[in-house]
């Protein structure tokens, strides 16, 4: 009785183990996905940017909230530059298997029409899996407050 007891608990253990395995291999994923995003947005990659990008998915900037299609279009004709995103801090949480979400606390250089900018932002990005790919739901810039 007590080697069953015994057993069952390793048999629990193990599963968790495989289980916090697993949420911590997407969690990489995510955020190496999340890492080559940026580049693709410095590179104003819209093809790369277009697959990555849910076909529902939506973007919320300080100037509107828009679907996949005008952010596509905003980057390819370099209306919205994202030159360089400095990412200071990056929060992961896989909320199951198909569904993660990440937090990057950053400094984005872009050029916004003629202007070029320097903004403090926390960045929400949603990733879901479709057909084994993940594709960018959402992505919310929220704009940090800095002290003087």
């Amino acid at each position: 009785m007590a080697r069953k007891i015994i057993w069952s608990l390793f048999l629990v253990f193990l599963s968790g183990q495989v289980a916090l395995a697993q949420s911590t291999d997407i969690e990489q994923e995510i955020t190496q996905l999340s890492q080559q995003k940026w580049q693709w947005m410095a590179d104003k990659d819209a093809d790369e940017l277009a697959e990555l990008f849910h076909d529902k998915a939506k973007f919320v900037h300080m100037g509107g909230t828009w679907g996949k299609d005008r952010e596509v279009d905003i980057i390819r004709s370099g209306f919205i530059h994202y030159k360089k995103a400095d990412v200071h801090e990056v929060m992961v949480e896989a909320l199951n298997e198909n569904t993660v979400i990440l937090w990057n606390q950053i400094t984005l250089l872009a050029v916004v029409g003629d202007n070029e900018v320097t903004t403090p932002f926390m960045v929400t990005e949603v990733y879901v899996k479709e057909n084994s790919n993940w594709k960018l739901a959402d992505l919310t810039f929220s704009k940090l407050l800095t002290r003087d």
